[in-house]
Parts: C-alpha cells; sequence; structure tokens
C-alpha cells in the first residue's frame, strides 16, 4: 500500500494519469468529429484543443499544484506560456493525421503515434518551463 501511494504521488504518474483524462476527451472528441464533413486533420485539431483546456484544468489542480500561479496576471501569463507550448504538439498531431488521411491510411494509428509524441515533448516543457511560478518566486 505504502509503495502504492509512492508511485502516485510521482509527479510523472500524476502527469500520466491526467493525461488519460484529457486523451478521453481529445480521443472522444476526434471520433466524434470523424463523423461530420470536416477533414479528418481538421477534426484532429479541433479534438487536441478541447483535450489542451482538460489538460490545463488537471494538471494545474492535481499535477502541478505547486507551480501553478496564484489568480491575477502571473496565472494569465502562465496560461498563455502553457497554450503556447501546446502548439508543437497542435503541429504534431494535425501533421500525422493528415498525412495519414492523404496517404490512405488509418487515422485512428495516426492519432495514437501523435499523442504519444506529443505527451512526452509536453511533459518536459510543463514541467520544467511552465509550471514553475512558485519555485521560481521562492
Amino acid at each position: 500500500m505504502k509503495l502504492a501511494r509512492q508511485v502516485l504521488a510521482a509527479p510523472f504518474v500524476r502527469y500520466f494519469i491526467a493525461s488519460i483524462g484529457a486523451l478521453a476527451v481529445d480521443m472522444g472528441s476526434f471520433l466524434l468529429l470523424l463523423e461530420t464533413p470536416l477533414p479528418a486533420g481538421v477534426s484532429a485539431s479541433i479534438a487536441y484543443t478541447l483535450g489542451i483546456v482538460a489538460h490545463w484544468i488537471l494538471l494545474s489542480r492535481s499535477v502541478f499544484q505547486t507551480g501553478t500561479a496564484e489568480a491575477g496576471r502571473a496565472r494569465t501569463q502562465q496560461k498563455v506560456v502553457f497554450l503556447l507550448t501546446t502548439w508543437g504538439g497542435l503541429v504534431v498531431t494535425s501533421g500525422i493525421v493528415s498525412l495519414a488521411a492523404l496517404a490512405g491510411t488509418n487515422v485512428i494509428a495516426s492519432k495514437v503515434l501523435a499523442v504519444v509524441i506529443s505527451f512526452v515533448l509536453n511533459y518536459f516543457v510543463r514541467k520544467h518551463f511552465v509550471f514553475t511560478a512558485r519555485r521560481s518566486a521562492a
């Protein structure tokens, strides 16, 4: 039981769990949007954006609480930096899915690949550059 608590307390594990929640929003939206006339790349972009909103909420409240800025200007700036850092993941996601669609391959499999790449990149960027407000002020 103690080991389980220690594992669940690790930031990377908490990030992973929060990411599953955000991924559920992302993939659920993506699958729904694939049923619309929108191109697959556009659907992936919209779904990714919805997942990012969910991710901010989960990360700022359950993973990086000590690095989340207080309300006000600092928090707004942190949200802006968070959003700016997601563009790389959005470009990766849209690019991989769009290329897969053009190549006539499985867009769902390409979305999964994009998720893995974005996950790893975003964890390190967010841990070291985004959620540092209180630590740097201390």
